[in-house]
């Protein structure tokens, strides 16, 4: 099993020692959220939340995912880095697939792309993107991520996006890890056909076993049950020694674990050493008796 610590919301002077701090109590990841902005109150519903109320946004600080890692990537040396998840489909592919690859070399291939959709029709009216053609547009911005990445040269035809010949220079070594997130029926498709993996985004424990159940069904219909493929997974079976075997025997690969609660309103109350020691009491309580 490996350990993914999870820190969103908070001071941006905390992320690059929490960085430090969670590389050297042995967590393998660090997630990273995505968000654009707040538009005030929205008509959709957010749906990792009871009440789908967005206002928890407002105020929140939010720096932008690549930035982020690629600042968190200069002061560490072994930790990965995980979108959680880009809202890709309000982006222009060809731009996302030159900051994912510059990422990627610049951090010695430790980042995975964990990629999906936005609630929000806001960041898609800001951005100047179609709402309707989002899933379609996000398959193809997969592959054409997934082609540039090769450093070769590559062209792509598709109902929403055309590329022109054309190759980008330099590339990671190896492939970026793109991990699908989401779990309504169409994101779990997407998953099992187009994804390295997938990224859970919590709830109740007998969900995530019916998410992952789903999950294998669907691989084997896609004839890919074979090969490897990446669970990120959050369950509050995840702070016992004995829950963390459960989850992995249920296939979880990868633990999300984080300390604060990401919903609630207003400024985050905790100061640095809260965080700094909530990580490392996991790492001595858990990740190091595994």
């Amino acid at each position: 099993m490996k350990f993914s610590y999870a820190q969103s919301m908070c001071d941006p002077s905390f992320y690059l020692p929490l960085a430090v701090a969670a590389e050297e109590a042995g967590y393998d990841s660090m997630v990273v959220p995505d968000n654009l902005g707040y538009a005030g109150p929205s008509k959709a519903k957010y749906p990792y939340t009871p009440d789908g109320d967005n206002s928890f946004l407002e105020g929140k600080p939010f720096i932008e995912p690549f930035v982020l890692m690629s600042a968190m990537g200069a002061v560490t040396e072994r930790i990965r880095f995980s979108t959680l998840v880009m809202k890709l489909p309000v982006r222009q592919p060809y731009i996302v697939a030159k900051q994912a690859t510059s990422l990627a070399v610049m951090t010695n291939n430790r980042f995975d792309f964990g990629v999906g959709l936005s609630p929000w029709p806001e960041d898609f009216q800001v951005t100047g993107q179609d709402w309707k053609s989002r899933g379609k547009r996000l398959d193809e911005m997969i592959e054409i991520i997934r082609g540039l990445a090769t450093g070769e040269y590559f062209e792509y035809s598709g109902e929403h996006y055309e590329i022109q010949k054309i190759k980008m220079c330099p590339v990671p070594t190896k492939p970026i890890p793109i991990l699908i997130g989401g779990h309504a029926e169409p994101a779990l498709r997407r998953a099992a056909r187009l994804g390295d993996g997938w990224m859970h985004a919590g709830g109740p424990p007998e969900e995530l076993a019916k998410y992952l159940e789903r999950l294998r069904e669907l691989r084997k219909e896609a004839g890919r049950d074979h090969l490897p493929f990446e669970i990120f997974a959050g369950s509050p079976d995840a702070f016992t020694v004995d829950g963390v075997k459960r989850l992995e025997d249920q296939g979880v690969t990868t633990l999300v674990v984080g300390f604060s609660l990401p919903y609630q309103k207003g400024p985050d109350p905790q100061p640095l050493d809260q965080k700094l020691g909530d990580l490392r009491r996991y790492a001595d309580d858990v990740i190091a008796k595994l």
